[in-house]
């Protein structure tokens, strides 16, 4: 029997009264199970703490997601003892047993689509079709990450040399740390987590403090698919607690992390320096922030380009490393351009998720207030043509905001925010433009809408970023298709999703057998 192509997990539709109504039934589904108390699981047994973390919903700030235990280093560093012991047996597992995993996983969640959608919706405030492309990419990056094992455990082209036998294989690291985002609190923990796994690494997992919730519920799926114990452990708690203790731990052979680059950074510090135990170089797999931008050309579709601007900048309340917070606009097609997005961005309604609302709340109290500040920031940088200020309602609500006439050197055109605001600045030409768009520390995504050949073999040649889209967002990467990861300070291209990928969970060994 053949391998199944990969294919990408269809989105819903919701305009499908079918399909509306089974999100309505999970949503009331879930919020029957909301409040509950998740333990830490080290080599498969639940152990509750006197520490608990509470996860919160954004946008409903009374409603409790539930609770969490909080590892101490004592539970951090059983959890790495447990994930080295598991490691002895789990590495020498065939690769076809390993993917078994998570092909069963994938086909598990994709029955149980909406109710992880319900879940991404209450833990983090996503709307329904940000949760249900949160949730396909999880099950892409299951689906995709075992074929991708299948593939790497075939026997690896080498030149034939007279009188030897000559074989490469692909081996596993050893015990790694994952350190997801909440951004993407399925899909980016899930593929860190299952690539790491499928290639037969061993796993501590420190979810993000505000997302926790969606990570136990995974924990749970691959306790419930039969993943030995100790392959994968689950221990929540406080970076200041535990986090450089995970890194640093003689034990841990590589880190995976999303996140902020202050973190990655820091993380990358850490791990550079060994301890005296230590018997390797750590690696490090790291995506990090984005200050991404569109480019409007004078020659470009300027409804369509308005169109994936305000997609970009606001979706999910620009709170995605993708996210397109600049847009550089040709200054012939400037006001144009301009005036449709402030009027596409003034039709979109704030509220909360569960009620499907086009933007939801930011994900918490601090990013609620240093948004804030960067609006009054922007304020003295730009010019203020939409929004700039709170939403009434019991969570983190925030108007969409434009600041027009914003100078390249500006700090909402250099820093990330990750939150609704968008930067609007005018290239004198094309060149300029694309001047502007390199003008930053970061280098994640970027798109240029255009219709002049000549421009888009320049923007492919010159615009130095690792998702570079033309005609369309720069949002949505899709696994497989957009193999994601960034330059700079973006990370270390860590493009996930891609063919690339497990090969930064591997090391290649070479046995050569003479006759």
């Amino acid at each position: 029997m053949g391998m199944v192509v990969f294919r990408n997990e269809p989105f819903s539709n919701f305009a499908n009264p079918a399909v509306r109504a089974a999100m309505e039934e999970a949503l009331m589904k879930v919020k029957q199970e909301l409040g509950r108390t998740y333990q830490l699981v080290i080599h498969g047994n639940k152990i509750r703490t006197e520490q608990l973390g509470v996860s919160i919903n954004p946008g409903q700030l009374d409603q409790t997601i539930g609770r969490v235990a909080q590892a101490n280093q004592e539970f951090a560093n059983r959890a790495i003892e447990s994930a080295d012991e598991a490691y002895r047996t789990w590495q020498h597992v065939d690769a076809s047993d390993r993917a078994g995993y998570l092909f069963k996983a994938a086909a598990i969640m994709r029955r149980r689509k909406y109710e992880y959608m319900a879940w991404l919706i209450y833990e983090v405030g996503k709307n329904w079709a940000e949760a249900d492309a949160d949730v396909a990419e999880a099950i892409d990056f299951l689906e995709f990450y075992g074929r991708e094992m299948l593939r790497l455990d075939e026997v690896q082209p080498l030149v034939p040399y007279e009188g030897e036998d000559n074989q490469l294989t692909y081996i596993p690291l050893g015990v790694g740390v994952v350190i997801p985002p909440w951004n993407f609190p399925l899909a980016i923990m899930a593929g860190m987590t299952t690539a790491a796994i499928v290639s037969g690494n061993t796993v501590v997992l420190k979810p993000a403090s505000t997302s926790p919730i969606i990570a136990a519920k995974f924990v749970e799926l691959m306790e419930e698919v039969g993943l030995p114990p100790g392959v994968l452990n689950f221990v929540p708690g406080s970076g200041a607690e535990i986090g450089d203790f995970l890194v640093e731990h003689p034990k841990t052979r590589f880190v995976a992390f999303t996140g902020s680059r202050e973190v990655g950074l820091r993380i990358n510090e850490r791990i550079a320096k060994p301890s005296t135990e230590q018997r390797w170089i750590k690696r490090f797999i790291a995506e990090l922030g984005g200050k991404d931008g569109i480019v409007v050309d004078r020659t470009a579709r300027v409804e369509e380009a308005a169109l994936a601007i305000v997609q970009s900048a606001f979706g999910f309340q620009g709170q995605k490393c993708s996210a397109g917070s600049r847009a550089i606009l040709h200054q012939d097609v400037y006001d144009e351009v301009l005036s449709k997005v402030i009027e596409l961005t003034e039709a979109l309604q704030v509220g909360d998720a569960a009620l499907n609302y086009a933007m939801g709340p930011v994900i918490d109290a601090s990013a609620y207030q240093k948004i804030l500040s960067f609006m009054e920031i922007g304020k003295t940088e730009g010019q203020l043509v939409l929004g700039g200020g709170k939403v009434e309602g019991n969570g983190y609500y925030l108007q969409p905001t434009i600041f027009a006439n914003v100078t390249e050197d500006a700090r909402i055109m250099q820093e990330e925010i990750f939150g609704p605001i968008l930067a609007v600045s005018k290239a004198k030409d094309f060149e300029d433009a694309i001047r502007l768009f390199n003008h930053t520390e970061y280098g994640l995504t970027g798109s240029v809408f255009s219709e002049n050949r000549q421009h888009l073999t320049y923007a492919r040649h010159n615009m130095h970023c690792g998702n570079l889209y033309f005609n369309r967002k720069c949002t949505g990467a899709l696994v497989g298709v957009h193999p994601f990861g960034g330059f700079n300070m973006s990370g270390t291209d860590s493009k996930a999703g891609g063919r690339d990928y497990l090969l930064l969970f591997t090391q290649a060994k070479l046995v050569s057998e003479k006759w």
